[in-house]
């Protein structure tokens, strides 16, 4: 018996010191290629602008930029609109996140609101249009679609326009605006 115990000790003690001879193993996860933003390129930076036509007076503004090694494009809006007769006034600040769609073809936009909604949208790229068509979310407003349409007009310009639809409705045009690009703010170096 006591021969049985140490062949077994010196089987296992064998085992564990051939276990400790083999080189570490070493685990490595595939990394995606970033998404190619180059057709969004000209959006990038920041902008401002007022609403136009018959929709509510109001101002938008808009920052676009890159982050985690443009792997993402992290938009920040704010939106002000005066009350009309069939809509209150709003003052609505949001985020959003672009990244490429899960199935490789396209991008998804996640919308987080100030007023605690979070949507999805799919952005559907096509030349100087940018249609950015709804997609539920995680806590989309109740019963309610909104829908935009983004059209660089020129270097440094571009129009918006939002369409909403309530519950059991068609769209209708919200409002549209007119933004332009701010300029990057000039740094003046002193001489010493």
């Amino acid at each position: 018996m006591r021969a049985l115990i140490l062949a077994l000790i010196c089987t296992q003690l064998g085992v564990s010191l051939a276990a400790k001879e083999k080189p570490p193993v070493q685990y490595q996860i595939p990394i995606p290629k970033p998404p190619d933003f180059s057709a969004l390129a000209w959006l990038q930076g920041q902008w401002s602008g007022k609403t136009v036509g018959d929709g509510p007076a109001g101002e938008v503004k808009l920052s676009v930029s890159p982050d985690l090694e443009n792997y993402f494009l992290v938009f920040r809006g704010d939106v002000s609109l005066a009350a009309t007769n069939t809509v209150p006034a709003v003052k609505e600040s949001w985020m959003g996140i672009l990244s490429a769609s899960h199935d490789g073809n396209g991008f998804i936009l996640r919308v987080f609101s100030s007023t605690g909604f979070i949507t999805r949208y799919r952005l559907a790229i096509d030349g100087a249009e940018l249609h950015f068509n709804p997609e539920g979310g995680d806590s989309p407003p109740p019963g309610w679609l909104f829908r935009q349409v983004w059209v660089r007009t020129a270097p440094g310009r571009f129009t918006e326009t939002v369409q909403a639809a309530p519950p059991g409705k068609g769209f209708f045009n919200y409002y549209g605006a007119n933004l332009t690009r701010v300029p990057a703010p000039t740094t003046t170096t002193h001489a010493p």
